[in-house]
């Protein structure tokens, strides 16, 4: 009997074991509690499986002894024993954030795990900590392909390239804040976005059309935290100060080389009995500047509405004396759940600044004779020496004369209004509209004249000077910057057969621009106005005064209509496709041609999630992309540029009166229309070793076809508007990072690289015609990069007579004076030997990061460069005058094989003046950008308080620089596309020290 009972109770085990029951199960994100779509759920060593349908609920047969296994892309896998349980509530950890994180792509947003263009995205905490106004600032060295050149002038903008220089007439990026198109994004705090997704290649921009070609930039501002009331405060104070400053002679330099070159004019000695002083005029106008930013922060969120709300407060002393910027930011934003179909919502931004520019330039504190004392007495400045006295004035008479003569501000409201309809499962339709509003001012007063000593001379007396031909004027500026959007949109969400996923976007868009600007100045000799601001009005001087005043203005309008639609599909998670197309109209151009239909096209196939990828343990996650699109641009392009516009001309006298004739300002082409970009682009994502290594490389095409152009007519003076030209940009992007977490240890490093090729095919007539710029040392034409530096090459100095006999020259050339390269080797030096000298725009750029965390610490260390790029020492061309010298002068030549770099000291040798390599520095540099050390409160320690989290941090930036430039920064001024790379004592990029602390309640 009992080996009868032990024989049941194992054959009913083993009938247990095998008998197949049925499961069900919901899948959700562990960490946001959503429901996942698609997860396939298999019975780990069977050929049974099944996947969960849109609510991530899933039915499956199976016995007690097997075990399920739950995979998604993006997630660890994760598996579970079956036992007696039949019902399973599975949440699944992701595998790595960033692949399930979205990215902005254009009037929606899409997983990067989908994505089939080149879009890279800076998290807002990456710049919310970093001292500057401007958000754009702090993106410096993050980004691949992304060329930034900052400005230290307070309140300035950067300059901004995304894969390099697209056309002659305008290069800058479309920004587009939730949906709204931009200019610039200086009326926002840094410490209120929540992301920034930089938009590369033409497939990810093609849906913005005209005005996306440059690349875009989509902030993704913040909104209220899901279910809790927050209130945050992050605030900060520092000082900027110049480090790197331009070396100069001191007075006994300057006596010195002044003395060689008076021998070498054969002129008399100069008379320095009464020049008895040793004047930093740099130091004088250079000072330690103080900073602050503060944001403070409070949302709420429910079940049926959110709002969030902040204010911000900046101040930037600048570090030459004088200069301010201060700006003032609010935000409002709402979102109303009105039903479950039906939810509703807005945004509002406003801000104003105010500033105290600098009303002198850095140069005239370069050029000023160190051996001039600053003041006599309280309102007596001395003169400069009789030299320069001319073309050179007392910087610091300049600088406490004009210090608060100007005062421009301005405000600025940004607003929008949506409302979403879901009308079914998977389909939903918004309409947006939105107004961007600006309003500038400013007033300025002219004060009387300094009043002076100059030094007697060879025995000369002193005498005392005051321009009685002076007299105040004011002047008084308007400008009002109009726009207006309005967005509407289809989209359509849906998984079928669980293998196929679509996302269908559909729309139509408007933005019109109005905008207008009045300016007038009024100056009376008989009337002088007080030096108070509350008399800085037009009307203070009568309208009939002599001279009579000068007025100006101007207005423009232009209006973007287009239409739209993109489609985004997934099969298996495996291959992916994206498709845009987009028609648009411009009324900038003519109604024949206002019109034009592109769009873009991106494959992408995940090969990680190929079965004969399964094997390859290290790697977790490999996806290859190719996208190619077509759009058209009008950026830089005029208002009405079909029609002529007109200009004054020549004048005509009729009896006692005199008429000015008007002449059309070019002639356009009666086929004028938008210049079209084209490019393609490949790229390859690897995530690896448990997803702590991640790379992303892409390789680039892009060329601009039909560039407006003007040129003059041959034998005329007449201008001709059309588009002609050809411009290609190639390059390749490299990102790499490693972060890992050991214990309490957290540390991570990352790296990007960008090398760009800019080459202009065509333009003009492809021989003759060239563009110009800076006097022609900058040229633009076929077969080059465009602007590139174009003048003679050093080949040394001629140190004799036999030099002068031997070598190729120049009229006029003697010993001392810089050797040219003979280019084409006729025996002489003439226009025909100027060459290719380089480029002012950086073809490489590169950035690494470093952070350290441990327990409550964390040190993040950034850097930054460029290189292959030359910079133009302008500051040094200047022979109007006799100026100060710059150290290299020391070096001088005074006889043979004294130098064969330096020419002589002589400021009438012309042909040393002329553009050369000689004025040509190399712009690579190295910058350790960022050092910053924060701590973190132990919660523990925090929770007997009533703050939720508090975190200290000290910050250096610009801390250290490595470069050969003589500036005040090597950072190239590429602001022109035509003319740049110039440094004329370009405003210094200051190191910033500060302390701050971030605050959340």
């Amino acid at each position: 009997m009992k080996h009868l009972f032990m024989f049941l109770c194992i054959v009913f085990g083993v009938q247990m074991s095998y008998a197949q029951t049925t499961i069900s199960g919901t899948v959700k994100d562990g960490q946001s509690s959503t429901v996942i779509p698609g997860v396939t759920v298999a019975l780990k060593g069977k050929p049974v499986s099944t996947q969960t349908d849109e609510a991530g609920k899933f039915t499956l047969e199976a016995s007690p002894t097997d075990s399920i296994t739950f995979t998604f892309i993006g997630y660890l896998t994760r598996t579970m024993p079956v036992g007696d349980q039949t019902f399973f509530n599975i949440s699944l950890q992701s595998a790595d954030e960033t692949l399930e994180e979205v990215v902005v792509v254009g009037y929606g947003t899409q997983r990067k795990v989908d994505l089939t263009g080149s879009i890279a995205q800076v998290k807002g905490e990456a710049i919310a900590n970093m001292p500057n106004a401007n958000p754009i600032n702090s993106l410096q060295g993050k980004v691949a392909g992304l060329t930034i050149s900052n400005s230290g002038t307070p309140g300035g903008s950067p300059t901004v390239r995304i894969r390099g220089v697209n056309s002659t007439n305008n290069s800058n990026p479309l920004y587009v804040v939730d949906g709204v198109l931009h200019d610039n994004i200086d009326f926002i705090s840094p410490q209120d976005i929540e992301s920034l997704d930089v938009l590369r290649d033409p497939s990810s921009i093609a849906i913005y059309g005209l005005r996306g070609a440059n690349g875009v930039i989509a902030v993704t501002l913040k909104k209220a935290a899901q279910g809790r009331t927050a209130i945050n405060f992050s605030g900060s104070v520092g000082f900027d100060q110049v480090n790197d400053r331009i070396e100069l002679v001191d007075a006994e330099g300057f006596k010195r080389l002044y003395n060689m070159q008076l021998v070498n004019l054969g002129k008399a000695p100069f008379d320095y009995t009464k020049y008895t002083a040793n004047t930093d005029w740099q130091d004088l106008i250079l000072r330690t500047a103080m900073t602050t930013n503060n944001n403070l922060s409070i949302s709420n969120s429910t079940e049926k509405s959110s709002t969030h709300f902040s204010l911000g407060y900046n101040k930037q002393e600048g570090v030459v004396r004088n200069g301010d910027y201060e700006r003032f930011t609010a935000r409002l934003n709402q979102e109303l759940k009105v039903s479950e179909r039906v939810k509703i919502g807005g945004d509002i931004s406003g801000s104003y600044w105010n500033m105290n520019p600098t009303n002198v330039t850095l140069t005239n504190a370069l050029w000023s004779a160190p051996i001039v004392g600053v003041q006599y007495d309280e309102n007596t400045f001395y003169g400069m020496p009789s030299f320069q006295r001319a073309q050179v004035g007392n910087v610091m008479s300049t600088l406490n004369r004009l210090d608060g003569t100007s005062l421009p501000r301005g405000y600025r409201f940004v607003g929008s209004l949506f409302a979403e309809v879901k009308i079914m499962e998977g389909l939903k339709w918004k309409s947006t509209v939105y107004t961007d509003l600006g309003f500038n001012n400013s007033r300025g007063y002219s004060p009387l004249a300094a009043r002076f000593i100059y030094l007697g001379e060879n025995a000369g007396e002193d005498t005392f000077f005051q321009d009685d031909r002076v007299f105040t004027s004011v002047s008084q500026r308007s400008e009002e910057f109009r726009r207006f959007q309005q967005d509407h949109t289809l989209t359509w969400d849906k998984s079928f057969n669980e293998d196929h996923r679509l996302t269908a976007v559909g729309g139509f868009t408007t933005v019109f621009n109005d905008n207008t600007a009045l300016e007038g100045s009024r100056r009376d000799t008989s009337t002088n106005v007080p030096p108070n601001s509350d008399f800085w009005y037009l009307d203070i001087i009568n309208q009939d005064s002599n001279p009579k005043g000068n007025y100006s203005g101007r207005g423009s309008k232009n209006t973007v209509v287009g239409a739209f639609a993109r489609a985004s599909y997934a099969y298996k998670n495996r291959y992916l496709l994206n498709a845009t197309v987009r028609r648009d109209g411009s009324s900038k151009f003519a109604p024949k041609n206002r019109w034009g239909t592109f769009g873009s096209v991106g494959l992408g196939w995940v090969l990680s999630e190929e079965a004969f990828f399964q094997n390859i343990e290290k790697i977790n996650f490999m996806k290859l992309r190719f996208a190619w699109g077509k759009l058209g641009n009008q950026n830089g392009v005029p208002d009405n540029a079909y029609l002529p516009g007109l200009v004054n001309a020549n004048t005509a006298i009729f009896g006692d009166n005199i008429y000015t004739s008007v002449k059309a300002d070019y002639i356009p082409d009666p086929n004028l229309h938008w210049e079209v970009v084209q490019g393609m682009d490949l790229g390859l994502d690897v995530k690896a070793f448990n997803n702590k290594f991640n790379a992303e490389i892409n390789l680039y095409d892009r060329t601009t076809k039909d560039i407006l152009t003007i040129l003059t007519l041959p034998a005329t003076d007449d201008r001709y508007f059309t588009n002609l030209g050809e411009i290609t940009n190639r390059g390749i992007e490299v990102s790499m990072g490693w972060n890992n977490q050991i214990d309490d240890l957290r540390y991570g490093i990352n790296a990007n690289y960008s090398y760009n090729k800019n080459f202009v095919n065509s333009i003009g007539d492809n021989v003759n015609f060239k563009i110009l710029g800076n006097d022609g040392a900058n040229v633009t034409e076929t077969g080059q990069s465009i602007g590139y530096f174009y003048g003679y090459k050093q080949i040394g100095i001629y140190q004799t007579i036999d030099d002068i006999e031997n070598m190729a020259i120049q009229p006029g050339s003697a010993p001392g004076d810089i050797a040219f390269a003979d280019m084409d080797g006729d025996g002489a030096i003439t226009e025909k030997d100027r060459t290719y000298l380089g480029t002012p725009f950086p073809p490489h750029n590169f950035g690494i990061n470093f952070t350290l965390g441990y327990k409550g610490f964390d040190l993040q260390l950034e850097g930054n460069g460029v290189a292959g790029n030359k910079i133009y020492a302008q500051r040094r061309t200047r022979n109007f005058a006799d100026l100060n010298y710059e150290v290299n002068r020391l070096d001088a030549w005074t006889g043979p094989g004294s130098s064969n770099v330096e020419p002589i000291l002589d400021n009438s040798r012309g042909n040393n003046y002329k553009f050369s390599s000689y004025f040509l520095e190399p712009g690579d540099f190295f910058r350790i950008r960022t050092v910053q050390l924060g701590y973190s409160f132990n919660d523990d320690l925090l929770a007997r308080t009533f703050i939720r989290k508090a975190r200290l941090f000290v910050n250096v930036q610009n801390l250290k620089t490595w470069s050969k430039v003589t500036g005040y920064t090597p950072e190239a001024a590429i602001g022109s596309l035509i003319a740049g790379g110039t440094d004329n004592a370009t405003y210094p990029i200051p190191t910033t020290y500060s302390f701050g602390v971030n605050l959340s309640f």
